[in-house]
């Protein structure tokens, strides 16, 4: 699996031009998954990223996690995060999973999360049109691949 995680101060998603979620402080995580992915990606990952110490404490060091700050996330699937592009300039998706294998895993995802932050996370919807809005809060962005650990 593969992420990148922002801290925002907001973020939001739009389907058909209705809003159909959105988040206050928090982070927004895009997620790819690819065929080879299994639960002990998802629970690595979700640990990582509710743990994850990228909000300033009272000294203005980021020391602090989602969880510690009561902050929300939101989920969008995002296929494009295995795109390869060393062949021509047209990205190629060969490594994105199939949707008989990475929709299960993406809503185990998103369940895990919310299980181990405390409350449900806000999902963008797998396989639609989305428009996401954020403000990212730093900027921070951090990418995560469950196959690069060490």
């Amino acid at each position: 699996m593969r992420t990148v995680i922002q801290r925002v101060t907001h973020a939001s998603v739009t389907i058909d031009g209705a809003c159909t979620a959105s988040i206050g402080l928090g982070l927004l995580v895009l997620v790819g998954c690819e065929n080879a992915d299994n639960e002990e990606d998802i629970q690595w990952l979700c640990n990582k990223i509710v743990n994850l110490r990228v909000f300033d404490d009272a000294e203005g060091v980021m020391n602090r996690s989602v969880k510690d700050v009561e902050g929300e996330i939101l989920v969008v699937s995002q296929f494009t995060l295995w795109a390869s592009y060393k062949k021509g300039n047209r990205p190629s998706y060969l490594r994105a999973g199939s949707h008989e294998v990475t929709i299960p895993l993406y809503e185990r995802f998103c369940a895990h999360l919310g299980e181990l932050l405390g409350r449900p996370v806000q999902t963008g919807r797998f396989g639609a049109d989305m428009k996401v809005e954020l403000l990212n809060d730093g900027p921070v962005t951090i990418c995560m691949d469950t196959k690069n650990r060490e």
